[in-house]
């Protein structure tokens, strides 16, 4: 592996492919004032803003962001527009019942389409392809999660056009994955380039007249007050839609772990490669582990793949050095095991092929019941008052998505719309409005919890491979499960 291949300068391939220079956006370095002030210019702010300017075009948006919009997550993760709802459901349905559960996850299944239909409206070219999404097997335990699974969505309302079971021979005429020995299909699913997504979205909010100021990081968040280095903002509403970052403003650190995903990209593969592997479809695809790897086939004809590398670093700390502020390169053997990974995939593809071009990480955000949010922290939901949003305001969060955001973070942002601008909707009404999680533990119990729980996943993986005829699933991965509060 070529050293330099890994961090180049901590921007992922998406933001370094797209080939354009992206435009500068000011700073902010004067006290302004809004209607809504958002902190992110990730997926959650930026759907945030274009809901709000859809409903109200008269609306003061300001949007203020750490970096440049599409930095974090956004512009880095693996490039699925899912349907998939990342939650415990049952532990939603705790507060909203079955029939809540079942509306969100069809909310976020139609969301893929809606996506599709906004971004051709908008104008944004971000390779857009609806193949759905594939999960592979290569043992008959891995095969038996994937049964349950679908078994746990029949309970939750998805029925044979969404999701369906698929044999060895099945899952061979779509992709040609080394030891199949079936897997799982589901419609709602399409593949995209993250970063195109990004700041096509923060494009369209602009024309739509919100304001956006780039390297402005927010160092306070109160009701009707952010203040940034050098200038500040105030609105009556405040919509923090930071996700994986939280633990960079006071009194978040513990609200929300920035857990690491790293990825790589090959090169374009030639045809007879391809010819091999099949993947006419361009289906995402994932494998059947517990410490499952997610990839995509991307319009130049690479093969981008991801997974957890370092899946937490002491401290919340992100991917960025905390001395100066550099990215932190992903690490020569997180790149290793995700060649492997796709080595064990595609034996009948020439190594050379699958080595990586180029690697990244990321950090997504995971509340302590992994389940996703939307809640009103202070102050209270808009009434539909008087003035251009509703009631006297407070303060907003959304996050939690557990990796699996590019589609959520659209129904977050047009829930966290209507609770500013006071709407009764179905959206408001859903099980994750105002869903609470505890805290996670403080450190070190964070650090060694979330290290023994990947410790223990990897174990399940490796007990597995070794028995790959017994369909058992490993006491590992069981007590994993229990640790992480997963169940």
């Amino acid at each position: 592996m070529e050293p330099a291949l890994v961090g180049r300068g901590g921007a992922s391939f998406w933001q370094v492919s797209t080939g354009r220079a992206q435009s500068p956006r000011p700073s902010l370095e004067a006290d302004v004032e809004a209607d809504v002030c958002i902190v992110g210019a990730g997926y959650t702010g930026l759907w945030t803003a274009w809901a709000l300017l859809e409903a109200d075009p008269d609306q003061r948006v300001v949007v203020v962001e750490a970096q440049s919009a599409g930095y974090g997550a956004s512009g880095r993760n693996g490039g699925w527009l899912s349907g998939l709802l990342p939650a415990n459901r049952a532990g939603l349905a705790g507060a909203g019942g079955r029939a809540g559960v079942v509306a969100l996850q069809r909310a976020v299944i139609d969301a893929v389409e809606s996506i599709g239909a906004i971004t051709a409206a908008e104008g944004i070219d971000c390779d857009y392809h609806r193949g759905g999404t594939l999960a592979v097997a290569v043992t008959p335990g891995q095969m038996d999660r994937l049964r349950a699974g679908v078994a746990d969505d029949r309970l939750w309302g998805l029925s044979d056009d969404d999701v369906r079971l698929l044999d060895a021979e099945s899952v061979s005429a779509r992709v040609r994955v080394g030891g199949a020995v079936g897997g799982v299909f589901k419609r709602s699913c399409a593949r995209i380039q993250p970063f195109k997504l990004a700041t096509g979205l923060a494009a369209a909010v602009e024309r739509k007249g919100a304001v956006l100021y780039e390297h402005s990081p927010a160092l306070s968040v109160a009701p009707g007050h952010v203040a940034c280095r050098a200038g500040s903002v105030r609105a009556p509403w405040i919509v923090v839609a930071t996700e994986g970052y939280s633990g960079s403003l006071p009194d978040r650190r513990r609200r929300l772990l920035p857990m690491n995903s790293s990825m790589i990209v090959t090169r374009p593969l030639p045809a007879e490669a391809w010819a091999a592997i099949g993947w006419e479809g361009a289906e995402t695809l994932m494998d059947g582990g517990h410490m499952y790897a997610y990839l995509q086939r991307t319009a130049d004809e690479r093969i981008a793949v991801g997974g957890r590398g370092v899946p937490y670093r002491y401290g919340s700390r992100t991917a960025r050095s905390a001395v100066s502020g550099a990215e932190v390169p992903t690490a020569a053997a997180t790149v290793a095991a995700l060649e492997g990974t796709l080595r064990r995939m595609f034996p009948q593809v020439e190594p050379s092929a699958l080595r990586a071009e180029q690697a990244w990480s990321g950090v997504l955000g995971v509340a302590r019941d992994w389940c996703p949010f939307v809640r009103v922290e202070t102050g209270r939901r808009g009434t539909g008052g008087p003035g251009r949003v509703g009631g006297v305001g407070g303060v907003v969060s959304a996050g939690g998505y557990v990796g699996d955001g590019v589609t959520t973070s659209h129904v977050a942002g047009r829930t966290v719309a209507d609770l500013v601008l006071g709407r009764d909707s179905p959206l408001t009404r859903m099980p994750w409005v105002d869903h609470r999680a505890r805290d996670w533990e403080p450190e070190p119990l964070r650090w060694l919890g979330v290290r023994a729980v990947y410790g223990l996943y990897r174990a399940a993986d490796r007990s597995e491979g070794r028995r790959p005829d017994r369909a058992e699933p490993s006491a590992w991965a069981r007590v994993a499960d229990l640790l992480a509060g997963r169940h």
